[in-house]
């Protein structure tokens, strides 16, 4: 059976949290001599800075509502294709405008996923010739489909 140490021969016990400057009984770090330490600098990002962190959860997420969007448009589409094939346009014509719609419902839907993902993708080289290239696409989809 082993006897309790008594409270003076106990091993000193980090008390875990402390604030700065308060100082334990048994702290036998250096303390700094006054007037000798150096102003500490803090760096912080300029206010129009914008964000670059993109977590993988953020990224993971757009990737999956994008996906989602093209199995819809897809459908959407199909949809599209009957529609003209009923107003009497070529299946070929109706095709082509259907992929049309579709590559340009892709670009605009794919910029806007972008731009919510990160306002770091917000640019003008990134979003400009998505929705360009997506706005081209819907216009030709529908002069294609009055064919």
């Amino acid at each position: 059976m082993q006897t309790p140490q008594s409270p003076a021969s106990a091993p000193a016990v980090d008390p875990g949290f402390k604030l700065p400057g308060e100082a334990t009984p048994n702290d036998s770090s250096p303390k700094p001599i006054p007037g000798t330490t150096k102003p500490t600098l803090e760096v912080a990002p300029a206010p129009d800075a914008p964000a670059t962190d993109t977590s993988n959860r953020d990224l993971a997420i757009g990737g999956a509502v994008f996906l989602v969007l093209l199995v819809v448009y897809f459908f959407v589409r199909n949809a599209y294709v009957h529609h003209l094939v009923v107003k009497r346009v070529a299946p070929s014509s109706a095709g082509s405008a259907g992929w049309l719609l579709f590559l340009g419902l892709g670009f605009v839907s794919a910029a806007a996923a972008l731009a919510i993902i990160n306002a770091k993708f917000l640019s003008v080289a990134i979003t400009a010739p998505l929705v360009l290239i997506g706005l081209i696409a819907l216009v030709a989809a529908v002069v294609v489909g009055r064919r």
